[in-house]
């Protein structure tokens, strides 16, 4: 999952950035509103959330919520506000935002409400992703293969998270990479190739019918047939 982050604190939008990463997600931030509708307009299809602060230079949370539902962009928004009359609220709703908090507030409470706005019924994620005997529990972050668990780092969790989300689908580098890192990641340096070999070392070692595969000049898959 990846969320974009609106904010003209840089102090603010770098702990948040740093603390959605350590919680599993990629995470990139900006620093004034005029940026962040530019970016939501043209790469919106690449965020699963955005958090837009409502006081920001150039233009204000409400004006961008308000302009990017009026583009028919539906990515779910939550407001960062230091206004919590009942007026400001549902002036807040009324333009499209998903949902507000008031500052100050705690990381966890935001992670908390990113994961409500970003909960859809047709979209229900399973408890469980399943591809042969690889079983990963994406809310408990483990991994077991034949049983056994399998220790991973954070990053190589949430490839092996986004592999198995699509089991049996090629899946494009540049769409890893935006899946898994943040905007500024070069997707043409080696990087995924390099956790791609350290998951393989962990899941396929010794293993006749391997499940991560390579196609070439295209991307990778998991399968395990």
């Amino acid at each position: 999952m990846r969320i974009l982050i609106v904010e003209d604190q840089e102090r603010l939008a770098n702990l948040l950035k740093k603390f959605f990463e350590s919680e599993g997600y990629a995470a990139d931030y900006l620093l004034d509103g005029e940026a962040g509708q530019r970016r939501i307009e043209i790469h919106h299809d690449d965020y699963d959330a955005i958090i837009l602060d409502l006081m920001m230079p150039k233009k204000g949370g409400l004006e961008v919520c308000k302009n990017i539902r009026n583009y028919n962009i539906t990515t779910p928004v939550i407001i960062l506000t230091a206004k919590d009359s009942e007026e400001d609220k549902i002036n807040l709703l009324d333009v499209g935002a998903d949902d507000y908090i008031v500052k100050p507030f705690s990381a966890k409470e935001l992670l908390a409400r990113v994961r409500a706005v970003t909960r859809r019924p047709e979209n229900v994620l399973p408890t469980e992703l399943i591809v042969g005997d690889l079983v990963l529990k994406p809310s408990l972050k483990t991994v077991f293969l034949a049983g056994k668990e399998v220790k991973l780092t954070l990053t190589e969790f949430r490839l092996l998270e986004h592999l198995m989300r699509n089991p049996d689908h090629v899946l494009e580098r540049e769409a890893i990479s935006s899946s898994i890192w943040d905007f500024d990641f070069d997707s043409f340096s080696n990087i995924i190739d390099v956790y791609i070999n350290r998951l393989r070392r962990k899941i396929d070692f010794g293993r006749k019918n391997k499940l991560l595969k390579t196609v070439r000049g295209i991307g990778y898959k998991i399968s395990a047939n």
